[in-house]
């Protein structure tokens, strides 16, 4: 017969003892090159990228249906990547300044951390305005489609904003990490974006019949998927700085 040692091996005789649990262990907050590392790789949780073919020919399959997941997708990756990004910038910036404090050239660099705080407040105000994309969805279809020309507006203004606002603190970063021995190779941006004209589109719109709305989407999805190609480029070269910053 087996023996038993302490009851482990016998259901009639008593359970083991559990072990006492020890001290909370105080938590620690990310590191910002941790925090870093993980917003460049959730970059394609948050970005995601239209083929429009494919995307018009679904909406023409199902009678239109398919546009309100084709809306609740641009206005779930606008709001995400703009979340993600600011995440991504902030901890970069945060990562440059501890080095810049080892380096003992922190007041050097002061004025350009001051202007990325300064030019970071549009991420704050764009994370704060009415974002849902199942509610935007939900108002489309409700209002016949009405509100999907709003939320196109809103989320063309949106991506004008964010892009002037990151633009400006990238161009920051190069400056702050080439001080630091670091420099940036960054992408070479395609000239600044205007704003759609949101009363000629509703015209074109609505003097087509609908079709010319084919042509703002397409538009809509293009120009996000451009801008977030050229923003994996740029963060690919954070990355890659982070790294030198811990093995030096």
């Amino acid at each position: 017969m087996l023996a038993t040692v302490s009851g482990v091996n016998d259901p009639s005789g008593p359970p083991p003892p559990i072990p006492p649990w020890g001290p909370p262990q105080p938590w620690t907050p990310p590191s910002p090159a941790d925090r870093l590392r993980v917003a460049w790789q959730r970059r394609h949780e948050s970005d995601y990228i239209f083929d429009f073919v494919t995307a018009l020919g679904w909406i023409l399959l199902t009678c239109g249906v398919y546009g309100y997941y084709v809306l609740y997708q641009l206005v779930r990756r606008s709001r995400d990547h703009n979340q993600r990004r600011w995440e991504l910038l902030d901890a970069a910036t945060n990562l440059a300044w501890e080095q810049a404090q080892a380096q003992g050239v922190s007041e050097e660099l002061r004025p350009h951390f001051q202007q990325i705080s300064e030019r970071s407040r549009a991420f704050s105000e764009i994370a704060a305005e009415f974002r849902d994309p199942v509610l935007w969805a939900v108002l489309s279809a409700v209002s016949g489609n009405i509100a999907q020309f709003v939320a196109w507006a809103l989320l063309d203004g949106d991506l004008v904003k964010h892009e002037a606002a990151e633009r400006a603190i990238e161009e920051e970063l190069e400056t702050i990490y080439a001080r630091l021995g670091h420099p940036l190779a960054i992408p070479i941006a395609p000239a600044v974006k205007g704003r759609h004209n949101v009363a000629g589109r509703v015209v074109a719109t609505i003097a087509s019949c609908g079709i010319y709305s084919w042509w703002w989407m397409h538009d809509l999805m293009v120009e996000g998927n451009a801008h977030f190609e050229r923003n994996w480029r740029f963060e690919d070269e954070l990355a890659r700085a982070s790294q030198s910053f811990l093995a030096a």
